[in-house]
C-alpha cells in the first residue's frame, strides 16, 4: 500500500456512531480510514472464526474509493472478499443470505448530504452496534499505528451480480392480486434507482418514475422520505397522474415514504397498523415491538387484534437484533420508514420488499388506500422536536424528567423516557448519533397536547434547554 493509504490513525471519533460509521467523506472518512477499517474488520472477524466478507457500495461520488481502500484492508488482512458492487443496503443484507457469508460491509451514508459517506457493519448477518463499532476504532488505532505485517496470506477475491437472484427473491416472495395498481415511485436519485422501477414493474404496477436517475449530487432533493417537504413532487406527481399510491426511498434503500391516492402522507406507525392487521391473523398473540416515537393508536390497535405490545428503542440494528434473537417475533417497524418482517421474510428492513407487502395488500381489495386509514384514530401530534443538550448534560435531563413524573403516570425507560400522562403521552430520549435531545408529544385533544408539551418544557427548561415547540 502507499503512504496515503497506511497513515497512522488520525481520524476523529465522532463518526463512529452508534448503529454504524459516518462522516465527510474526504476529510473524515479518507483511503486511509477505509484501508485500516478493513485491517481491523479482518481482525475481528478470525477472532470469531470468520474468514469471509461480502463488500458492497452505494451511488456517492466518493463511495469507488473508500469500496477499493475497504476491500485492500480486508485483503491484506488475510480475509476473502466477495464483491457485489453497487447495491442497496437491503441487497447487501439479501447477499448475506444468498452467498451464506455471515460478515460483510457496505459503504453508504443512506439519506445524508452527498459530501457525506459512511460504513454499515454486519456480523453474524445482522448489523453491529455500540461497544462492537468501538472495539474497531480501538483496533484501527492499535493496528495503524502498529503497521504489523499481516499474520495469514493475503485473501482472494471474486465478484458476483446479485441483482438478478435478488429480483428473482422478491417475485418470488411477493406475488400480487387481480387489482392493477399504478405507482409513482421517487428514488430521490438515491441508489435504489438502480433497481426499484424494474421490480415494480416485475409485480405487475403500472410505474411512473421520479428521479429514478441514479444520480449521488442528489440534485432534486435529499433522498429521505421522513421529511415532508422532500415528498412534495411525489405528492404533486400522484394527484396529477390520479394514481393509487406515491412510493419513497431513502438514499440506501432501507427506509420507505409512502403517499395515499389523495396525496396524504402515511407515516411509519400508520403503515405498520396495516400490517400488523394482516400480520396477527397468520401470528395470534404475537409479541409486538413499539419504538418509543409511535402512536399509541398504534398501540391500542395491536391490543384490539390480540397482540402484545412492549416499547423498543429506537435504532435499527437494535431492532434487527431483537427479531434475530427472538424469531418469534413476526415484524418490528419504526416511525422513520424502517419496516422489519420476520413474518415471510429475513428480518431486516427492505423498503423495496415493505413496498411489495403493501401492494399486495391493495391489489386483492377494490378500496383507495386512504380508506385502510378511516378507522385508524389521528390523535393530535408533534412532529420531533429537536433541542441541543451537550453530551455530558444528557443523561441528567433523562434523570430529570424521570424523576419529575414517575411517582405520578407510568414512564417508559427503554429509550430515554416516555411519560404515559391520561390523556397522551410525552418522550424525551438522547439522539445516539448528535447533541440533542428528541421530543415527541401526543394526545387526543390538542388542550391536553399543550399542557403535556407545557409540563415537559417546564421540567428541561430548569436544566438551561431552550425548547420551541
Amino acid at each position: 500500500m502507499n503512504t496515503s493509504t497506511t497513515k497512522p490513525f488520525a481520524w476523529p471519533a465522532h463518526v463512529f456512531k452508534e448503529y454504524d460509521i459516518r462522516g465527510r467523506a474526504g476529510e473524515e472518512l479518507d483511503e486511509s480510514f477505509a484501508y485500516w477499517l478493513g485491517r481491523a474488520f479482518a481482525e475481528m472477524m478470525q477472532n470469531e472464526g470468520e474468514k469471509k466478507a461480502v463488500v458492497a457500495h452505494d451511488n456517492r461520488l466518493s463511495s469507488p474509493a473508500l469500496h477499493r481502500a475497504l476491500k485492500d484492508g480486508l485483503l491484506d488482512g488475510g480475509c476473502d472478499v466477495v464483491d457485489i458492487g453497487l447495491s442497496t443496503t437491503p441487497m447487501f443484507y439479501y447477499s448475506l443470505y444468498y452467498t451464506n457469508i455471515s460478515c460483510g460491509m457496505i459503504i453508504t451514508a443512506s439519506h445524508n448530504p452527498g459530501d457525506e459517506n459512511g460504513f454499515k457493519i454486519a456480523m453474524g448477518k445482522t448489523t453491529i452496534y455500540g461497544e462492537r463499532i468501538q472495539a474497531l476504532r480501538r483496533a484501527m488505532e492499535r493496528l495503524s499505528q502498529e503497521q504489523p505485517r499481516p499474520k495469514t496470506a493475503r485473501g482472494r477475491e471474486e465478484t458476483l451480480d446479485l441483482a438478478p437472484a435478488y429480483i428473482n427473491m422478491l417475485k418470488e416472495k411477493i406475488q400480487l392480486g387481480p387489482r392493477k395498481l399504478k405507482v409513482v415511485v421517487d428514488c430521490g436519485n438515491g441508489t435504489p434507482s438502480i433497481i426499484a422501477p424494474q421490480v415494480l414493474k416485475e409485480w405487475g404496477c403500472d410505474v411512473i418514475p421520479l428521479y429514478c436517475e441514479s444520480d449521488p449530487t442528489f440534485p432534486n432533493h435529499h433522498p429521505d422520505p421522513v421529511v415532508p417537504e422532500n415528498l412534495t413532487d411525489l405528492i404533486e406527481m400522484v394527484r396529477k397522474e390520479q394514481a393509487d399510491l406515491g412510493i419513497a426511498f431513502d438514499g440506501d434503500g432501507d427506509r420507505i415514504g409512502v403517499v395515499d391516492e389523495t396525496g396524504t402522507i402515511r407515516w411509519g406507525d400508520q403503515l405498520m397498523v396495516l400490517f400488523w392487521r394482516e400480520i396477527l391473523k397468520r401470528h395470534p398473540g404475537a409479541d409486538a415491538p413499539v419504538e418509543v416515537k409511535c402512536s399509541q393508536a398504534l398501540v391500542e390497535e395491536i391490543e384490539r387484534l390480540g397482540g402484545k405490545p412492549f416499547f423498543h428503542r429506537t435504532g435499527h440494528s437494535h431492532v434487527k437484533a431483537t427479531l434475530r434473537r427472538r424469531p418469534e417475533i413476526p415484524f418490528a417497524g419504526e416511525m422513520s420508514g424502517h419496516l422489519f418482517f420476520n413474518d415471510e421474510f429475513y428480518g431486516y428492513d427492505d423498503a423495496l420488499y415493505a413496498a411489495g407487502r403493501l401492494l399486495r395488500l391493495l391489489s386483492h381489495d377494490e378500496r383507495p388506500l386512504s380508506e385502510w386509514f378511516a378507522d385508524v384514530p389521528r390523535y393530535a401530534a408533534t412532529p420531533e422536536t429537536r433541542v441541543a443538550c451537550p453530551e455530558e448534560k444528557k443523561p441528567a435531563a433523562i434523570a430529570a424528567v424521570k424523576n419529575r413524573f414517575a411517582g405520578r403516570y407510568p414512564v417508559v425507560d427503554v429509550d430515554g423516557a416516555r411519560i404515559q400522562f391520561p390523556e397522551g403521552w410525552g418522550l424525551v430520549r438522547p439522539s445516539n448519533t448528535q447533541p440533542i435531545l428528541v421530543l415527541r408529544a401526543e394526545a387526543k385533544t390538542e388542550e391536553a397536547l399543550a399542557e403535556i408539551k407545557r409540563q415537559l418544557a417546564d421540567c428541561l427548561h430548569a436544566l438551561e434547554l431552550r425548547i420551541d415547540w
